[in-house]
């Protein structure tokens, strides 16, 4: 039908239009968010793009849903303002009829919604986790490069080396400052090797010497050595040992009876089911006086997305908490709203009002008038 498919092709053109604007301003706050965790040593500066990319990539559930919201809100609330949804209406086409093209374009972004909250968003969590993790991990003479002055991870050491060496567990020319409550120690060798003893990663200097200052006493102690140890971390675990809980698997999740997995599996399912409620909701509280501009309506509507995604998140540690169970959260928040959604849009369509409901005779014969007519 002509006012089907030109309402889906309004749609698509303004849901497309929001989604580049809202990608690229999540992008830009993420790729910030994401330099100062490189900043402060959190992320591999090398890493930044990807770790941007997999959390923009986690975002999409919500950012999906907020752009199937405005584009609704929006291009209803622009027919409104055009006198064209009066034209609809005069053709015998109420506002319970916009509800089917409505869902039938929105039904793919729902869909997408779905598989990126219930599948993508664990995975997408999961590399981000990895990928820190595995920088986090690394030992201080893993941070080492050739010829540069290299800070330990607490600040108590400084480490460098003359050139790098083919075999990545030696090196040659090597320098160590320690910096101790009691001391201060300057260690330099001719070369150096890494093992692994009983779990604890050792340097194994050969052929160097060692300067011990006492601090607050005088006095110097020097010695040499054809070979020394000292410890500078742990062995490499094979993996992540903690997955944080917004990494889990769907499945694990739907297995699990903890309240904290209860909690997240609810967070996710309602991020299809808001989907829902906002395309029945964009219907229903688009702006319906042709003589008012439609940012009234759009301010209602950023408000009321804003409002249901922060009781989603309350409901989440509500749920983990233990102070309601996953399924009554669901039904009273998400059936709640769609239930509100479908009143609201019921009383658009058949033009309820507060008079009415108290001259409910009155107004009853008039509508028997205007259907006899």
């Amino acid at each position: 039908m002509l006012f089907d498919s030109s309402i889906r092709k309004e749609l698509a053109r303004s849901f497309g239009a929001t989604l580049v604007v809202l990608v690229t301003i999540v992008m830009t706050m993420m790729l910030i968010r994401t330099l100062g965790q490189a900043s402060k040593g959190s992320v591999n500066p090398q890493d930044v793009m990807l770790v941007m990319g997999y959390t923009v990539l986690g975002q999409l559930p919500t950012i999906l849903s907020l752009c199937l919201f405005v584009a609704i809100v929006g291009v209803l609330s622009r027919m409104y303002r055009d006198s064209e949804m009066v034209i609809w209406f005069a053709s015998g086409r109420g506002l319970m009829s916009l509800l089917p093209p409505l869902l039938r374009f929105a039904w793919p972004v729902m869909l997408a919604i779905a598989a990126l909250s219930l599948i993508v968003w664990p995975w997408a969590n999961t590399q981000i986790q990895e990928l820190k993790s595995q920088y986090e991990q690394r030992s201080d003479v893993d941070r080492i490069a050739p010829g540069q002055f290299q800070e330990s991870s607490n600040g108590s050491r400084v480490f460098f080396i003359d050139r790098d060496s083919p075999d990545a567990t030696s090196a040659s020319n090597v320098f160590i400052a320690t910096n101790e409550p009691t001391k201060e120690t300057v260690t330099s060798a001719e070369s150096a090797r890494l093992e692994v003893r009983n779990g604890d990663r050792m340097a194994l200097l050969f052929n160097g010497q060692r300067l011990e200052m006492p601090l607050g006493k005088p006095g110097l102690r020097v010695s040499e050595f054809q070979e020394y140890g000292t410890r500078v971390g742990d062995a490499k675990s094979g993996g992540v040992d903690d997955v944080a809980l917004k990494s889990r698997n769907t499945l694990e999740l739907i297995g699990a009876s903890a309240p904290a997995y209860q909690g997240e599996l609810g967070w996710r399912i309602g991020l299809a089911l808001a989907a829902l409620n906002f395309v029945v909701l964009g219907l229903a509280v688009a702006i319906v006086n042709p003589r008012a501009g439609r940012s009234s309506s759009m301010a209602f509507a950023l408000f009321a997305f804003v409002i249901y995604y922060n009781l989603m998140t309350v409901g989440q540690s509500w749920v983990a908490a233990q102070r309601i169970g996953m399924l009554p959260f669901m039904l009273l928040l998400h059936g709640g709203t769609f239930a509100l959604a479908l009143l609201l849009l019921a009383a658009r369509h058949n033009q309820w009002s507060i008079r009415s409901l108290f001259s409910g005779g009155g107004h009853t014969a008039r509508n028997a008038a205007k259907g006899a007519a």
